[in-house]
């Protein structure tokens, strides 16, 4: 059975102040669910945005739908794709991935998340990290492993915030932008599920 976890808005109490200011994702209707055939244009318009724009992926173009049609049967089971909607509108993903491919490393998974750059900074990110984390638990994962391009400052953040630590640094390991890039790896040693 698909998983879905709604995030509705929650009722405003009267009388605090000095309240931090509530984020997009806790204040408006988000659905986590598991991603579905129909939400890879979603998907792929997102992920091809960050192709174009920015490091936190080496693929140097667009990719096609049917690329990415492949992609997509490749997450399940083991390596869940799971999608934030709002209003109909796929607005970010996040997936597991095998971190390699030899079995002694089979408890191991490097984990995605990407957002729409419309709802980038407003919590959504921070969602999906969690669930997919959550779900890494229940899958019996013992690590999870981030790579992060420097100087992705929010995407640090999004997994320091969630307890994951630097470990390590690959010194000029892609080449985007005309330019060698490093990427940062983190890491966060799951909790077994009792």
């Amino acid at each position: 059975m698909a998983e879905v976890r709604h995030y509705r808005k929650k009722r405003r109490r009267t009388g605090r102040r000095n309240r931090r200011p509530r984020t997009l994702a806790s204040n408006l209707g988000i659905l986590l669910r598991d991603a579905r055939r129909s939400d890879l244009p979603g998907i792929l318009e997102i992920y091809n945005h960050h192709v174009r724009t920015s490091t936190a992926t080496f693929d140097l173009e667009p990719l096609t739908l049917t690329r990415r049609q492949k992609w997509f049967s490749e997450h399940r089971g083991r390596h869940p794709l799971i999608v934030a909607e709002r209003n109909a509108q796929v607005i970010g993903y996040a997936s597991l991935s095998e971190f390699r491919d030899k079995p002694g490393y089979s408890r191991s998974a490097e984990d995605s998340v990407y957002v729409d750059k419309d709802f980038q900074g407003k919590g959504v990110g921070r969602l999906l990290l969690k669930e997919i984390l959550s779900r890494a638990v229940r899958l019996g994962y013992h690590t999870i492993i981030a790579g992060i391009v420097p100087p992705n400052e929010a995407s640090v953040r999004l997994h320091a915030g969630l307890g994951f630590e630097f470990v390590g640094n690959f010194r000029e390991v892609g080449f985007k932008f005309s330019r060698w890039q490093d990427v940062a790896f983190y890491q966060l040693f799951l909790p077994t599920e009792s």
